[in-house]
């Protein structure tokens, strides 16, 4: 066997294998799928098979029984918060970090950035939300968001601050710019690229979240969408086509909205990989 046909071989079997691996990840979601409308006694078995009836009714029955709107509001105010702020500090703290080459700006960066691996202590977390009065309200899962995102945001946005001369920063302060002006007026326009990658990739990171909002919302009033599905679990029973179909519901936006600014996420973290 030549050196060509052994290479070839070996692209058509890594092909087979991605696409093996590409059908196995998802057979979940042809699952959820399909059996989001079957009928409640069909979609028992949660096979693969078609729906015998198409019942389109159960995305009805989940929006009114699950009161969906309620929760994709909640999601929407929950994620949009904490995106904005985590997106507009965690630039800010970019830009201090990328402008001090000290070795305490690089330790605190450090520390910061840490954040992305280390795993959360839910423990010391609910002690710490009830002794701050902020476990099941709206301001304390909002700030949970954004104290689990803005390491992922200062860290993204800070390969972009780096890249921006930081002899625009001497010439606007011997215009007169002050730290904010200069930061606002100057900086910011030339981080909305950046900016708007971090905003994506938060407000998806958010909108996903299941852990938090489960253990710091006590009441079924305040849950975002990804707790919505438990409004169709029972105690002897569970509906399945409902459950699917809400789950399908709730993926539907950030499925959306991935597609959508799928050039940005991509673009973005190309352009911040490589310093010019």
């Amino acid at each position: 066997m030549n050196n060509k046909t052994k290479k070839t071989a070996i692209n058509i079997l890594k092909n087979v294998l991605a696409w093996a691996i590409s059908i196995i990840m998802l057979i979940p979601l042809a699952l959820i799928v399909i059996n989001a409308f079957k009928p409640d006694a069909e979609a028992l078995t949660m096979t693969l098979s078609l729906p015998k009836e198409w019942t389109f009714a159960n995305f009805a029955t989940v929006i009114e029984k699950g009161k969906l709107v309620r929760s994709f509001l909640n999601s929407l105010l929950y994620a949009g918060c904490a995106t904005f702020i985590a997106v507009l500090f965690g630039s800010m703290a970019a830009y201090v970090f990328s402008r001090r080459s000290d070795k305490k700006s690089n330790h605190v960066y450090m520390y910061m950035v840490l954040g992305i691996v280390i795993p959360i202590n839910y423990v010391a977390l609910m002690k710490v939300m009830q002794v701050t009065h902020l476990n099941n309200s709206v301001p304390g899962i909002i700030l949970l968001y954004v104290a689990t995102q803005l390491p992922f945001t200062v860290f993204l946005i800070y390969g972009f601050v780096s890249k921006v001369p930081v002899d625009l920063d001497e010439a606007a302060v011997i215009d007169g710019c002050g730290p904010f002006r200069l930061y606002f007026n100057i900086i910011l326009p030339m981080l909305k690229s950046s900016m708007v990658t971090a905003a994506v990739l938060c407000f998806l990171n958010t909108w996903n979240e299941f852990v938090m909002p489960l253990y710091f919302l006590n009441s079924s009033e305040k849950w975002p969408m990804t707790l919505a599905v438990y409004n169709f679990f029972g105690q002897y029973a569970k509906s399945w086509n409902l459950i699917c179909a809400d789950i399908l519901l709730t993926c539907l936006p950030v499925i959306i909205m991935y597609l959508v600014c799928q050039k940005y996420i991509v673009g973005g973290q190309t352009a911040g990989a490589v310093k010019g």
